[in-house]
């Protein structure tokens, strides 16, 4: 089953709880059970639970793909060792320091927020084994919640414009689609979380817009 809809704790924000991979899934503590149930039968993951930054806004703090972690230099020792026995973790100094919220990244490259130093960025690149760029999506700079990425397609805010959406394109080596989610919520990155299976959507999220990020991430029934 590729697309399910629920909450976390009653929240329709799943990705802001939740950072997931085409193998893991990383959530705080209090991850619902049967959260971590629809994880394993929808996109085929495993839950690794810890918080970072002593909080549970798992999704918002850490930036991912295959190659590691990177967090922000808030993070406490006992919760990087957590992270560190799942994939390597690199600790970025930045006043930015909500990694999750401000890279959106897939195994081919990542955009990142405007404000990031030349130096940030290339820590950011090394991190993750990709090129990394800044940029925007729909003039935003938290681009890891305006938009959701995969190794098969990216979903972005629906105002983003065209010169932003042929760059990510071309940066994450993948199509990219305009949708919104959670009823009409344009900032996607926090409502759902996806990767090359399945996608676990907020469940406020209505077919006609299940359908468009369907497409957008090569997702089909």
């Amino acid at each position: 089953m590729p697309v399910g809809r629920t909450l976390f704790a009653g929240s329709p924000y799943l990705g802001v709880y939740l950072r997931v991979l085409d193998r893991v899934a990383l959530g705080p503590p209090q991850t619902p059970r049967p959260l971590e149930h629809d994880l394993a039968r929808i996109l085929g993951v495993r839950l690794e639970r810890s918080s970072v930054f002593d909080c549970e806004v798992v999704g918002a703090m850490v930036a991912a793909n295959a190659n590691g972690f990177v967090v922000g230099d808030a993070i406490a020792p006992a919760e990087q060792a957590r992270l560190e026995a799942i994939a390597p973790v690199t600790v970025v100094r930045h006043r930015q320091n909500a990694m999750g919220n401000n890279i959106l990244a897939n195994d081919t490259g990542a955009l990142v927020h405007p404000e990031f130093s030349a130096e940030t960025v290339r820590e950011i690149s090394g991190a993750l084994g990709v090129p990394a760029e800044r940029g925007t999506l729909a003039g935003l700079g938290t681009v890891g919640m305006a938009g959701v990425a995969t190794n098969r397609g990216v979903v972005v805010h629906p105002k983003a414009t065209e010169r932003e959406c042929t760059a990510l394109g071309s940066l994450l080596g993948v199509p990219v689609h305009r949708s919104t989610a959670n009823f009409g919520v344009p900032i996607v990155g926090a409502c759902l979380v996806a990767n090359a299976q399945g996608i676990l959507v907020g469940r406020p999220t209505t077919p006609v817009e299940i359908v468009h990020l369907q497409e957008g991430l090569r997702v089909l029934d």
